[in-house]
């Protein structure tokens, strides 16, 4: 059981995403995703580019091995496989650059700091734990702390610096659910949400949500409306349309 970034976001967004992303599911084609993916990428790369050219050729080194970051003399890495194996699952993730900060004291470990480009203005908090997951694959890979971590994002190039190191319990439950959904043989209940609308698997989605009749079709209900409804044993638009009596017996519950 492998958990990317890619997988690790999608959770955060819906756990059907997650599921079919985990498990190879062909995108639908919704040309939202897939022009943000294009933006994502576009703006990684020219970011990427920039960076390097802040640091000279003898600081910049490519594909550093395990055994160089315990002295590490470099100052800056790009696109960098880490591989952690946990107890349930792997992490695995290619993190956008890595920056060195080496410190005075002799005896004392450089600091390692993710960076991770975002190409739109507003940040989000799922942007921030996704760096922290990135964080979080590295401090194992490593065996370290990875307390520190930067977005760079916008058409200005903000840099936002992220305590990573306040974010790991989340990441660390946001991971195991991830390891208990992906351990299943089926995906999730469907329902659908607000992302629904830029999530390549938008028309599958809500295929499966018209064949099924359900209640999440229904835009305007909120979740704590559907869970009351479940609970009820009601699971269908169609019975919600039979006479008012029905609604009136379920807001008396």
């Amino acid at each position: 059981m492998k958990i990317t970034p890619d997988v690790f976001e999608a959770f955060l967004k819906c756990s059907t995403k997650c599921w079919l992303r985990a498990t190879g599911e062909p995108s639908t084609g919704a040309s939202y995703s897939e022009w943000l993916k294009t933006q994502n990428d576009s703006y990684r790369l020219i970011g990427t580019r920039r960076l390097v050219a802040e640091f000279s050729n003898d600081e910049v080194v490519l594909s550093p091995d395990i055994e160089s970051f315990k002295v590490a003399k470099w100052r800056l890495t790009s696109n960098l496989a880490v591989q952690a194996q946990m107890d349930c699952c792997v992490l695995e993730s290619e993190i956008h650059a890595l920056e060195c900060m080496p410190t005075e004291a002799q005896k004392k470990l450089s600091e390692f700091i993710p960076i991770r480009f975002v190409f739109t203005n507003r940040l989000s908090e799922d942007d921030k734990l996704v760096l922290a997951f990135d964080a979080f694959a590295l401090s194992k890979y490593l065996g370290r702390e990875i307390s520190l971590g930067k977005i760079i994002h916008g058409d200005d190039r903000a840099t936002l610096k992220v305590k990573t190191s306040a974010l790991t319990s989340e990441v660390r439950t946001v991971t195991g659910k991830i390891a208990t959904l992906l351990a299943s043989h089926s995906p999730p209940d469907l329902v659908l949400n607000r992302h629904c609308v830029e999530c390549e698997f938008r028309d599958r989605c809500r295929q499966k949500a018209i064949e099924q009749d359900d209640l999440s079709l229904l835009s305007n209900m909120t979740e704590k409306e559907r869970r009351k409804f479940n609970s009820k044993g009601i699971f269908t638009v169609s019975v919600t349309q039979r006479p008012m009596r029905l609604s009136i017996e379920l807001s008396k519950s």
